[in-house]
């Protein structure tokens, strides 16, 4: 989210807008910069999956969305609610996106295929902050969706967060030690949901084992647990967190792309990764909107089963003509997400938000009269 939230911002103002933000992070990253809001109980949890909840300053905010034609929320949290409550206030258009799904916050919790404690979550979402939103941001199909599902009553924009032109089809020779392997790509967060476990005990049921390196991109709190199970199972993995750069040139050093997330909006790691020319093997997850990429079933898997990812690996791997061809189908797919062409539809959206709130029958909801 922050990385689709920087270059939505970046790219909105190459295309003549002023965009500024209010956050927590650094100063040089935004224009109004919110104090860290410390959650009790689960602080800790909350810190070592990358997160930073921001307590609102009211005056700073209010500062803030004066100055701005249309505001647009991204997260449900404190600082989106006190931001609307300021919008209402002062009569300036807002606008939401869906980012956070249900599943991202109780698999921390181990409890992502509770049924009843996702649906509690949608309901909670939308009571505290969609309900008062009359256009919503959806990266997906799938989420949207969800949301139509779990009774949310808002106009739904479904708008890809977009692939930079940068994420484009390119090979270069592999380092010293990946030399001799067949390299294995993911990228995500070191969670519950994104199941890197799934990928560890496929390579450990694969026919050609002891051949394959497991590059993992990414930071979180399974780190520890991911190394101890490659190592009992003898499964070579290198886990690191990289930069943007670092990781054009992984993508372009790898063979093969796995995303075994159970939940999943978008996914923009795999797209960024089949853009640059790496065939994908997906999670068929119904909680995920990633399968949409797959352009056969030789890129799709059993959700949760190592020994179907297992056989889809060792078919890509013993069908090498296969898999250069659909390198490039892959890559001339992703053009239909390009991020200059998303930000145009955005910035359509941002419009008639705009021209809507001109209306008294579009207005957005009040606090406290909202269905």
């Amino acid at each position: 989210m922050t990385i689709s939230a920087r270059r939505l911002g970046a790219k909105l103002s190459e295309h003549g807008n002023e965009v500024r933000i209010a956050s927590t992070g650094k100063k040089e990253d935004t224009e109004y910069l919110m104090e860290k809001q410390y959650i009790p109980i689960f602080d800790k949890l909350v810190t070592s999956q990358g997160m930073t909840f921001a307590k609102p300053d009211e005056e700073l905010l209010e500062k803030a969305i004066r100055w701005a034609d249309i505001v647009h929320l991204l997260v449900p949290f404190a600082l989106s609610r006190a931001a609307m409550e300021i919008c209402q206030e002062f009569n300036v258009p807002y606008s939401a996106a869906f980012h956070c799904q249900p599943e991202n916050v109780s698999s921390s919790l181990y409890l992502q295929n509770v049924k009843f404690v996702n649906d509690g979550i949608y309901w909670w979402f939308n009571r505290y902050i969609y309900q008062y939103c009359r256009h919503i941001h959806c990266p997906s199909t799938f989420i949207a969706d969800e949301l139509r599902n779990h009774g949310y009553e808002a106009n739904l924009y479904v708008i890809s967060n977009g692939i930079e032109s940068c994420f484009r089809y390119r090979k270069i020779p592999k380092t010293e030690e990946l030399q001799g392997r067949f390299v294995i790509l993911s990228v995500g967060r070191l969670s519950v949901e994104k199941r890197q476990d799934v990928l560890i005990r496929a390579v450990a049921y694969s026919k050609h084992k002891k051949d394959i390196r497991i590059m993992l991109a990414g930071q979180g709190p399974r780190r520890k647990m991911l190394e101890q199970l490659s190592k009992e199972l003898d499964v070579a993995v290198n886990i690191n967190f990289y930069t943007k750069n670092q990781l054009m040139d992984l993508i372009a050093m790898s063979d093969l792309y796995v995303h075994a997330s159970d939940a999943e909006i978008e996914a923009m790691s795999c797209m960024e990764a089949f853009a640059g020319g790496l065939v994908p093997i997906i999670a068929d997850s119904k909680k995920s909107a990633t399968p949409q990429f797959a352009l056969d079933e030789r890129s799709l898997f059993t959700a949760g089963d190592p020994l179907a990812l297992a056989k889809k690996i060792d078919y890509w791997m013993e069908h090498e003509h296969e898999r250069k061809e659909a390198e490039y189908r892959y890559s001339e797919s992703a053009k239909a997400y390009d991020l200059d062409q998303c930000v145009y539809r955005v910035e359509e959206m941002f419009m008639q938000v705009i021209n809507n709130s001109r209306g008294a029958e579009n207005e957005q909801p009040e606090f406290g009269y909202a269905k």
